[in-house]
């Protein structure tokens, strides 16, 4: 027995959590109706969540400091990977955009669906206006410490590229090698960290799962099936066409790249949380041979500016709702809707249910109703999951693209186990 435990990878306690928290949920939803196990394992979920949450301010700065200021990069070789990265990142999630729009128009997953229901719970989430400026002026923290203490990520990234150009400015001595001492010693500290809080993963995921099923119940995907089908369908086909074509024209390996992505892939699937995947996920990367310099860079900055499945899923909702009031836009509209979206998408992926928040903004300006949201918010726990992931795939590609893009990109091959 201890000999089997001991043999246990950490993706495979992963998938024996996720099924046995599915099992655990549905019994809690649909057998025992007068307990809610959901509510009583919660916690384990939120005490797996919060761990995480520690870890990603400590390593990003940490790991930004000493990627660009250890290694002699000068304010020039910085911006000209952060040009690339935003170029990247718009073509990637412009691609994604068109073949949401493409999915919903063809398989039109809102007819027949009624939006009687109250839009008093999707006004919460309009009541947080976005705006192109509004999230410029959020990327820029007025203090790090507060900017650390809420998880902006979007805003430490800021902060640390500056504090680590004027780094490189610093002539050497014993200022500049004791702060590259200390950052170098806290990005592997926070590695060991990240290696500690990964053996709780399984039990978080577990009370995750409990808590989504337990609460929804698996009779909520079959009543708006047709929308989660669409949505988990486009994903696919946005990894066949978009994806694979970048990662055979980056040359980068397939087998080895899945290798390393799959057990964030699979706890940002799992918990539906994009930090609790990132710090594995940027351990992971460097493993798979991409620069510390550029998976510190590329990883925080994807999560505001490259959410390919968080992009995807909004072009989805946005006209979902539209079909199931029985509006018909045009295809003029929903192009402009589109170009919405893909403006006001960007940084915000700190805020809670950010996909929710852009989509009641997106429908009170083009005079959609609100009650589409309450519709979604039945099964937006379960697209949450695919979207998530595929934010999380995108950016871990991205990454591997921008280190072969710098010419710096060394698989791991040999490192096989």
């Amino acid at each position: 027995m201890l000999s089997f435990l001991r043999r246990t990878t950490l993706t495979q306690w992963i998938i024996i959590a996720t099924l046995a928290g599915t099992v655990v949920g549905w019994l809690d939803h649909d057998v025992w109706l007068s307990t809610n196990v959901g509510e009583a394992v919660k916690p384990l979920s939120n005490i797996f969540l919060r761990m995480i949450k520690s870890i990603v301010v400590p390593l990003i700065f940490g790991s930004l400091v000493v990627g660009i200021a250890g290694h002699g990069d000068d304010l020039k070789r910085v911006g000209r990977l952060a040009l690339k990265s935003i170029i990247y990142f718009e073509i990637v999630t412009t691609v994604a955009l068109f073949v949401g729009l493409a999915a919903v128009n063809l398989v039109r997953p809102g007819d027949g669906v009624s939006l009687a229901v109250s839009g008093e719970e999707a006004k919460q989430f309009a009541g947080t206006p976005v705006t192109l400026s509004g999230v410029l002026e959020h990327t820029v923290p007025q203090s790090f410490f507060e900017a650390a203490s809420k998880n902006e990520v979007l805003q430490v990234v800021f902060f640390s590229v500056l504090f680590a150009a004027a780094l490189t400015q610093v002539k050497a001595g014993r200022p500049k090698d004791a702060i590259l001492g200390f950052s170098e010693g806290l990005s592997e500290v926070m590695f060991k960290f990240t290696n500690i809080v990964m053996r709780f993963a399984p039990f978080g995921i577990f009370a995750a799962v409990v808590g989504t099923i337990g609460k929804n119940g698996l009779g909520v995907i079959v009543a708006l099936g047709k929308l989660v089908l669409t949505l988990y369908g486009s994903l696919i086909v946005f990894l066949l066409l978009a994806l694979l074509p970048v990662m055979l024209l980056a040359r980068i390996p397939i087998r080895e790249f899945w290798r390393w992505v799959k057990e964030p892939w699979l706890i940002a699937f799992t918990t539906a949380s994009s930090e609790a995947a990132l710090p594995l996920a940027m351990e992971n990367m460097e493993k798979f041979g991409v620069p510390r310099r550029v998976v510190s860079f590329v990883l925080p900055t994807g999560y505001s500016f490259n959410l390919d499945g968080s992009t995807l899923y909004l072009a989805i909702a946005s006209v979902f709702v539209a079909q199931a009031a029985g509006l018909d836009l045009s295809l003029g509209q929903q192009l402009l809707m589109m170009l919405t979206l893909m403006l006001t998408s960007k940084g915000v992926a700190a805020v809670p249910r950010a996909s929710l928040v852009i989509l009641s903004g997106t429908l009170v300006t083009f005079g959609l109703p609100l009650e589409g949201v309450a519709v979604i918010l039945g099964v937006d726990a379960f697209m949450d999951m695919a979207r998530t992931s595929v934010n999380l795939l995108g950016n871990c590609l991205a990454s591997a693209v921008m280190a072969r893009w710098e010419g710096e990109f060394k698989p791991a091959t040999t490192n096989s186990t």
